[in-house]
């Protein structure tokens, strides 16, 4: 089973850019999309932003479109998800999944998940 490592994750101001990376053992399903999740703490996980297989199409949640960028180099099977203007809002711990055939904002649709990475974001 293809694994993912996230790297990438720390501590910034607001206002402060941050670019996690996620990189997968072998390339995922040939019609995978790639996802990215984040959990804060008592909250549920929360949809990000996902990538279709080839890179052309994406789809962001509300609250982060328009300041973070999702995108994919899969000659090195690595997810990247910069992330601009953040707030603290946005502190929380960043995960990467894959294995769902189209881009779900839905969690459960993702059977492969990373081990997360940190972001935290302060005044």
């Amino acid at each position: 089973q293809v694994q993912l490592v996230e790297s990438g994750g720390g501590l910034v101001q607001a206002g402060d850019s941050l670019r996690l990376s996620c990189a997968a053992s072998r390339r995922p399903f040939s019609s995978a999309a790639m996802g990215w999740f984040r959990q804060s703490p008592g909250k549920e996980r929360e949809f990000v932003a996902a990538i279709n297989w080839n890179g052309a199409i994406t789809n962001y949640a509300s609250s982060v479109r328009g300041r973070f960028t999702i995108s994919s180099d899969n000659a090195k099977n690595t997810v990247y998800l910069q992330m601009n203007s953040l707030k603290p809002e946005d502190t929380a711990v960043y995960y990467c999944a894959t294995g769902a055939y189209f881009l779900s904002m839905n969690n459960v649709d993702y059977p492969v998940w990373g081990q997360g990475t940190q972001v935290t974001v302060s005044l």
